[in-house]
C-alpha cells in the first residue's frame, strides 16, 4: 500500500508527519496515475511532502504505533520520493477570527491569529465603507515548553501557534444593526470584511446555539481520530444565523472543544473550520477534559484518580487559555512554567438571561471558589454536592455534555423520575429536566448498541428515565423571552427541529397543548447546565414561576442516521 505523509518543512524525521493519505484514495490509482487534492491550513511553515510504501505484510505485523481507531499507523520505512517544499504568501493577513463577550455592555472582543510582529489593529464603522474607528491590540503566544506532557510537548505533537492576537471594540451600540470591522495591518495584509450585530441594552429576546463534543475536521488522517460530521454541524448553524438577520446570538460549545489532544496544529484547522460563524457571533467556551486533563494537574483528589487521566495530551490548558477570552478572571496555576489555566468558570448577561459557566476539571465542591459564584467517583461528587444546588432552586432545564448523543431525561432527583403534573399530583415538586448534547461532532454512537466495527466500546442500555433519545449529530438552540424558553434539537442528517422542550411563565400555555401535554411548574429560575464530563457550563435566567410543556409531536427517534452529504 502507497501512501502521502506530509509535514511542516523543515522535517526533523519521516515520523514527524501531522497527516496521511492513501493513495489508492486516488481514482484511478491501479493504472499508476491519478491525483489527490489535499486543502491546507496556513500553519506559518512550509510544507513538505513524501511518498511511502507500505507493504500488506508490515501492516499486519504492526506492534507498535497504532491511531485512536486502533488502526496502525503507516510505516515510514520505504520513501519512494520527496517534494519540493510549499508554503503560503506572505501578506495574506491575519486568520481564525473569532468574538466573544467581555461581559460589559458596549463590548466585544476580537481573536486572530497573524505570522509576524506588526502591529495589527481591528477598524470598524457604521458602514463598510466608512471602518473609521481603529483599536490596537495585545498580541500573546506559548512555546513547546509551556506545555506539560507529550505529544504537546514534543516534536511530533507541536508546531508554532503563530500570534494570538486580543482586543476589545468599545463603545459598539451604533444606530446600525450590524457592525463591519476588518482586521490586520497594512504591512502584514488585511483579513475579509466581517460584521456583527450590537445587542440592543434592554434585549428582550436571547438566542443561542449551544453544541458540546464537536471538534474539526481535517481532509487527511492523522495520530487521534478527527470529527468529519463538525462540518456539518457548523453548516446548519450558519443558515440559523443567516436567517436571523439583524438579530443578536452567540454559541456556546461545552468543552471537548478541538480535540487536539496535544497534536496543536488541529487547533488551526478547528479555528480556520468555525471563522464563518465564530466572525459573525460570539464564540462562548467552557474547558473540557480533553483541554485540560494531564498526570500532575494541580486538583487530582483520591477519590477522582481514576478519572482525570492524560485526555488533554499534555496541552494542559495552555492552548485553550490562551487561543480564547471569555468573560472574567477565573484561573487556576499550573504549578509548571505554564501560564495559569484561564476561562474555568465565568458568567455573564445577554438578553433576559444569566449565563454561567462552571468546571468540573477544577475544584467545585462546596467551599470552593467556584463553588460561589461517566465515573462513578465524579458522579457521586456532583450528586451530592452539586445537584442539590439544581433541586433546592428549582433549575428546570439541565444540559450535560461528555457522552456522544442527544437524551433527554424525565425531572430528576437522585434518579428519581418527579411528576410532570402540578394538577394532578398534590405531592408534585419541580426537578431538573436533563438533557445530554454532546452529539456535535465526535463519534456519536447509533442507536443503543455498539458500533459493529468497534464492538469493545461500552454503550449503555436507555435507562427508564430517559424520554427521548436520538442517534444523530446535532446542535440545539435556546430562544428566550419573558414569556417563553423554547430549547430545540437540530439532526445533522435533515437540518430539521426532532425535540422540543419549552418553559412557560405562570399562567401561560402553549396554544397547541392538548389535555395530554406534560406540565412541570417552576418556581424559581430556569437554568441550562452543561457538563462535558469533567467540565460544566450552566446558564440561570432571571425568571420565576415557569412551566415546563413537552412537546408531544416530538416523536422519539433512536435511530442512527448520519449525514453523507458531498456538499458539506
Amino acid at each position: 500500500m502507497t501512501g502521502l505523509g506530509f509535514t511542516p518543512y523543515p522535517p526533523l524525521s519521516n515520523d514527524d508527519f501531522i497527516g496521511y493519505i492513501f493513495l489508492s484514495t486516488s481514482p484511478g490509482w491501479e493504472s499508476g496515475s491519478g491525483s489527490i487534492s489535499i486543502p491546507l491550513v496556513n500553519l506559518r511553515s512550509e510544507y513538505h511532502f513524501r511518498i511511502f510504501k507500505w507493504s500488506l505484510a508490515e501492516m499486519i505485523n504492526s506492534t507498535t504505533r497504532f491511531d485512536n481507531d486502533h488502526n496502525p499507523l503507516p510505516g515510514t520505512d520505504h520513501k519512494l520520493v520527496e517534494s519540493e517544499v510549499i508554503g503560503f504568501e506572505p501578506g495574506l493577513g491575519p486568520e481564525q477570527v473569532h468574538l466573544a463577550f467581555t461581559g460589559s455592555v458596549g463590548e466585544m472582543r476580537v481573536m486572530f491569529v497573524t505570522c509576524d510582529g506588526e502591529d495589527n489593529v481591528v477598524r470598524y464603522g457604521l458602514t463598510q465603507r466608512n471602518m473609521d474607528r481603529v483599536v490596537g491590540t495585545r498580541v500573546l503566544s506559548y512555546e513547546r515548553e509551556d506545555m506539560c506532557h507529550a505529544p504537546a510537548n514534543n516534536s511530533v505533537g507541536c508546531r508554532d501557534p503563530g500570534l494570538l492576537n486580543q482586543l476589545i471594540f468599545l463603545n459598539i451600540r451604533l444606530k446600525s444593526g450590524k457592525v463591519p470591522f476588518q482586521v490586520g495591518s497594512d504591512c502584514g495584509g488585511w483579513s475579509d470584511t466581517f460584521s456583527f450585530v450590537t445587542p440592543k441594552v434592554n434585549l428582550k429576546e436571547t438566542i443561542s446555539f449551544l453544541i458540546g463534543d464537536m471538534g474539526t475536521a481535517t481532509p487527511y488522517t492523522t495520530f487521534d481520530r478527527t470529527q468529519p460530521e463538525s462540518s456539518s454541524t457548523l453548516k446548519w448553524i450558519n443558515r440559523d444565523i443567516e436567517a436571523l438577520g439583524d438579530k443578536p446570538a452567540f454559541i456556546s460549545h461545552i468543552g471537548d472543544i478541538s480535540y487536539a489532544r496535544g497534536y496543536v496544529w488541529l487547533w488551526d484547522n478547528f479555528f480556520n473550520q468555525i471563522e464563518p460563524v465564530a466572525s459573525k457571533v460570539p464564540y462562548h467556551v467552557c474547558i473540557g477534559n480533553h483541554e485540560y486533563d494531564w498526570p500532575s494537574q494541580p486538583w487530582k483528589p483520591d477519590w477522582a484518580s481514576s478519572v482525570y487521566g492524560k485526555d488533554g495530551g499534555g496541552e494542559c490548558g495552555v492552548p485553550y487559555s490562551l487561543k480564547f477570552k471569555m468573560p472574567g478572571n477565573s484561573s487556576q496555576l499550573t504549578g509548571t512554567r505554564a501560564p495559569a489555566t484561564r476561562n474555568l468558570y465565568y458568567s455573564f448577561d445577554f438578553g433576559v438571561v444569566h449565563f454561567v459557566y462552571m468546571s468540573t476539571e477544577t475544584n467545585f465542591l462546596t467551599g470552593s471558589d467556584q463553588y460561589k459564584p461517566k465515573d462513578v467517583p465524579l458522579k457521586e461528587k456532583l450528586i451530592e454536592q452539586i445537584e442539590p444546588l439544581l433541586v433546592k432552586n428549582k433549575v428546570s432545564l439541565v444540559l450535560w455534555g461528555h457522552v456522544h448523543k442527544y437524551e433527554r431525561f424525565c425531572p430528576l432527583n437522585n434518579f428519581i423520575c418527579g411528576s410532570l403534573d402540578k394538577n394532578r399530583d398534590d405531592n408534585w415538586e419541580a426537578y431538573p429536566v436533563h438533557v445530554v448534547l454532546g452529539m456535535s461532532g465526535q463519534d456519536s454512537q447509533p442507536k443503543w448498541d455498539p458500533r459493529e466495527d468497534h464492538p469493545n466500546d461500552p454503550v449503555f442500555p436507555q435507562p427508564e428515565q430517559s424520554f427521548f433519545g436520538a442517534g444523530q449529530f446535532g446542535y440545539t438552540t435556546i430562544v428566550a423571552t419573558k414569556k417563553k424558553l423554547t430549547f430545540s434539537f437540530v439532526g445533522n442528517h435533515d437540518g430539521e427541529v426532532h425535540d422540543v422542550v419549552e418553559i412557560m411563565a405562570p399562567g401561560q400555555v402553549p396554544s397547541d397543548a392538548g389535555e395530554n401535554s406534560k406540565e412541570e411548574a417552576t418556581e424559581s429560575w430556569y437554568c441550562v447546565k452543561n457538563i462535558s464530563l469533567l467540565v460544566c457550563v450552566a446558564f440561570v435566567a432571571y425568571f420565576l414561576g415557569f412551566t415546563s410543556y413537552f412537546r408531544k409531536d416530538a416523536a422519539i427517534d433512536k435511530n442512527w442516521a448520519p449525514l453523507k452529504n458531498e456538499e458539506v
